[in-house]
């Protein structure tokens, strides 16, 4: 049986600094054959990201800007039989596309997506913190935010409405639509910036989140909690 195929979606916006390190670390599941196309859903950035992008070899889509538009405009170019949604800010780990291979491999893998440990490229102790309540709060409730990244079959993609176009938020809605029980860990870990932690404070800005997260339960409109999240 030939194996599944992997397309990689990234949304950004000047990210002419973080993006290169993404990109190279998804050179090992280019080499290897399992990623099918890289796929770098732009929302207009003035810097080099997309010239960037394009001389890594992928295909750069222009979408309307917003995490959620250019997420839902990704999902919807992607013709690989698994998706990989990952921030531009976010790298994985050496050795990830071996990992991913066999999870994907596994009976029963395309009825559940799955999200990557969360690790901080910060020594700062706090920064452990949030990473072990990121990790619980997927674990326990069911909800991995988009630095955690996500690999989703395109059948349950499509079967739970992909990602919508929200301006925030899109990645909560779409991991309460899968709901816990279509969710897992994946055994490999995700490094992401910790560029906003460092600015906002390591109290600061995971209150700030957990604001925003009781607002969506609570019914706030997501334009209304994006205003508040710049």
């Amino acid at each position: 049986m030939a194996a599944a195929s992997l397309s990689i979606v990234i949304p950004t916006l000047e990210a002419a600094e973080s993006l290169p390190a993404t990109l190279a670390a998804l050179e090992e599941g280019r080499r290897s054959g399992l990623v099918r196309e890289l796929l770098v859903a732009d929302g207009g950035s003035s810097d080099s990201t997309a010239a960037l992008a394009r001389a890594a070899g992928a295909v750069v889509i222009d979408a309307p800007r917003g995490r959620g538009p250019q997420l839902a405009a990704g999902g919807h170019e992607a013709a690989g039989e698994w998706l990989l949604f990952l921030h531009a800010d976010s790298r994985l780990e050496a050795g990830w596309a071996e990992t991913l291979r066999g999870v994907m491999a596994e009976p029963g893998a395309a009825a559940r997506a799955g999200w990557f440990r969360l690790r901080f490229d910060d020594p700062d102790p706090r920064a452990r913190r949030v990473e072990a309540l990121a990790d619980w709060r997927a674990r326990r409730l069911g909800l991995p935010y988009g630095d955690q990244g996500l690999l989703i079959s395109r059948a349950l993609y499509d079967e739970v409405g992909g990602y919508r176009p929200l301006p925030l938020m899109e990645d909560v809605a779409l991991v309460r639509r899968l709901g816990l029980g279509r969710l897992r860990p994946l055994p490999a870990s995700i490094v992401t910036s910790a560029q906003r932690y460092r600015r906002d404070g390591w109290w600061l800005r995971p209150t700030l989140n957990l604001m925003l997260l009781t607002g969506y339960f609570l019914g706030v409109p997501p334009r209304l909690l994006a205003r508040c999240y710049r």
